[in-house]
């Protein structure tokens, strides 16, 4: 569109336009703003789905990634997320191989790049879009719009509201969905170029090729599959030429219920955080956006606002008389919206109302539309220069706003504690607060930042079932019960919260009532580890033996690594004198898991006792090298050489244990008899 980019003639500097120059600075650009995220750590969401996420890790089959959703559980799961992104997960696998572990450094550099690269390949999507699809007789577009393009590429590269998908890592998945949606969408373009030139044939491939990539952005995240949308309306508009000023917007006719009310207010806060986007938070959930509850209510003119933008936005686009006006403001508003319509909550309910993360494509359009406002100023004020200022102010503080939101999520401190200052009525906020404290040991301010998420939102179950472990470990025990007791009433499913019950009421030596929470736990969530090993200690508190075994067994059974279920299985068999069958199982643990030094300390003990002493100190020795602090391995090696009779080993072995805990007891008369015998035997000697 010539007489936009000549609009903007004063505002973007002519030596910035060959093609070339333009993608490297808006490169360059995009990279400033985010490079400060590139040694940041692996905050909210990352911990689940790449931390905790077993996907990532060389022993899941590739297949499975196909069968589980982002977060790894399988789809047929009830606790499913129901988020199938298999590409996005298959980049964190390459992540977690190329990097050697969970180092963020790569990720984060991966996620910065991705920016980047999207950010140079806007220059060609906004390229088409304000200068449409004409070409020569040799196949050269005619209009490039080189200004527009580029200054709506640098609004789009420096936008705050992208921080959270580039510095999050789980942002990956919305980063290569943006990718290959707009590949996608060149590709349709190319289709374009290609029958008017060569043929059907080339057109064919093009336009498959464009709907492959579309199918790979919707397997890196849903939203994918609106670029399908996208390029109908592109082909009814720019290449069918169609004029749609019969088209009627049904949402103006939606029922004026306060339901429909809130929707939309929502929708003027996602177009808020576009157009300003100084407050940004992680999560916008949980009282961060307080219901209208009333006509009265004033943020019902943020809602009239927005419409009215949007009804004069569609007039523009639909009345103009400029149809090069008309086909960018509609595909401007399409950018906008229809990529926007997947977390909209029109078609069907999705987990917020308000993120971020989803308005990485929509951004698009609003840089379409806002260059094209820069541009009808610039055309209508003699002031050139005070529009040029503007529009380098508002670059160079998105940029700077960028730096400073890139550094808050660098961690989580950092990332939760700035969402204070935005959404203080936020349940969430204070959860995860309370939850990195208690992390990091400090208990205290942990339950201040619990207790004031449950008074904010009191069915908050997941935070009274933190509140209630960390009450249990300070022995304030009748609160922990009332407080899991109103967490599995409020939610009767939650398995944890059942376990977590389970174990202050064995505390409070309610034996009856705990074995029912374990039980109930196991039967919401069937492969439960944890809750088998806690039903063996309950049950090896009655002395019911057997059973302890065989739930402790079952532990190992869905956990193989399940140190503790082993340990104490080990521990039950010999002091029950079953030494025999301790050792077996003592064996098999090892086999499972090598490296553990308190499995290694648990058999040697029971290989001492059957008098294999040899074997004893070696699992011993390996013991006390993996863990050379452990007062009770010295002690018990001690008293393996004690009776053994290497008494001056034994000697050195009690002095170290002493030294390391000198209140041992048991430690300390063993040690009295062997400097007794070694005493006496020094009295023969002379």
């Amino acid at each position: 569109m010539a007489e936009l980019d000549a609009d903007l003639d004063h505002i973007i500097p002519s030596s910035l336009l060959p093609p070339v120059w333009a993608k490297l600075v808006v490169g360059f650009v995009s990279l400033l703003c985010f490079a400060r995220s590139y040694d940041g750590d692996f905050v909210f969401d990352d911990s689940e789905a790449i931390v905790n996420n077993k996907d990532l890790r060389a022993e899941t089959p590739l297949a499975d990634l196909w069968l589980h959703d982002f977060w790894g559980s399988r789809l047929s799961s009830n606790t499913s997320h129901k988020s199938y992104r298999p590409l996005a997960v298959l980049t964190f696998r390459l992540n977690y191989y190329l990097s050697g572990g969970f180092y963020p450094v790569g990720f984060h550099v991966v996620n910065i790049c991705l920016h980047g690269g999207i950010s140079v390949l806007m220059v060609d999507v906004f390229s088409v879009l304000f200068g449409g699809l004409q070409f020569t007789s040799k196949g050269r577009r005619v209009h490039l719009a080189p200004r527009a393009s580029l200054l709506a590429a640098l609004l789009f590269a420096v936008h705050p509201v992208h921080t959270e998908c580039v510095a999050g890592v789980v942002g990956r998945a919305d980063l290569l969905c943006a990718l290959f949606f707009l590949l996608s969408f060149l590709g349709y373009c190319r289709a374009f170029r290609e029958s008017s030139k060569e043929g059907t044939h080339s057109s064919t491939f093009w336009v498959l090729l464009s709907i492959f990539l579309g199918a790979v952005a919707m397997l890196c995240k849903e939203q994918g599959i609106t670029v399908l949308g996208l390029n109908a309306v592109f082909d009814i508009l720019v290449i069918g030429k169609f004029n749609v000023l019969e088209i009627v917007h049904k949402v103006l006719h939606k029922d004026k219920s306060l339901g429909a009310i809130n929707y939309n207010y929502y929708y003027s806060l996602n177009a808020w955080l576009l157009l300003c986007p100084w407050w940004l938070c992680f999560d916008w959930s949980m009282g961060c956006i307080p219901l209208i509850k009333s006509f009265g209510d004033w943020r019902v003119i943020a809602l009239a606002a927005l419409w009215l933008c949007l009804i004069g936005l569609i007039h523009q686009a639909l009345c103009s008389e400029d149809s090069h006006r008309r086909r960018i403001l509609t595909l401007g508003l399409g950018f906008l919206i229809i990529p926007f319509l997947p977390a909209s909550n029109l078609f069907f309910r999705v987990g917020f109302v308000v993120a971020e993360r989803v308005l990485y494509l929509p951004s698009v359009g609003y840089c379409v539309l806002l260059t094209c406002g820069f541009g009808a100023l610039s055309r209508q004020t003699k002031k050139k220069k005070l529009i040029a200022a503007v529009v380098l102010g508002i670059l160079v503080t998105n940029v700077l706003r960028c730096v400073t939101r890139s550094s808050e999520w660098r961690s989580e401190d950092q990332l939760f504690g700035s969402a204070l200052s935005v959404c203080p009525l936020n349940a969430k906020v204070h959860y995860n607060i309370g939850k990195n404290l208690a992390d990091k040991g400090n208990q205290t301010a942990a339950i201040r930042y619990y207790r004031e998420a449950v008074r904010l939102n009191p069915k908050y179950v997941h935070a009274m079932n933190n509140l209630g472990n960390i009450l249990k470990e300070r022995n304030e025990l009748q609160e922990a019960e009332e407080l899991l007791s109103l967490a599995v009433q409020i939610q009767p499913d939650f398995a944890a919260a059942w376990m977590n019950l389970g174990i202050v009421q064995n505390s409070l030596k309610r034996f009856e009532a705990a074995e029912q929470s374990y039980r109930t736990a196991i039967k919401h969530r069937r492969k439960y580890p944890d809750c088998y090993y806690n039903l063996g200690r309950l049950y090896a508190d009655l002395n019911r033996h057997v059973d302890a075994l065989n739930a402790w067994r079952n532990a190992t059974v869905l956990k193989p690594e399940h140190s503790l279920a082993w340990n104490n299985m080990i521990i039950l068999l010999d002091s029950t004198g079953n030494l025999a069958q301790a050792e077996a199982v003592g064996r098999e643990a090892l086999e499972l898991i090598p490296n553990d030094h308190s499995l290694m300390f648990s058999l040697a003990n029971v290989l001492g006792k059957a008098q294999k002493y040899k074997e004893s100190e070696a699992l011993f020795l390996k013991a006390i090298k993996a863990n050379p602090n452990a007062a009770s391995y010295h002690g018990n090696l001690a008293v393996l050489y004690h009776r053994w009779g290497h008494l001056s080993l034994a000697k050195k072995h009690y002095e170290i244990s002493l030294q390391l805990d000198p209140g041992a007891s048991g430690t300390k008369e063993n040690y009295s008899l062997l400097r007794r015998k070694l005493g006496q035997m020094q009295k023969k000697d002379v």
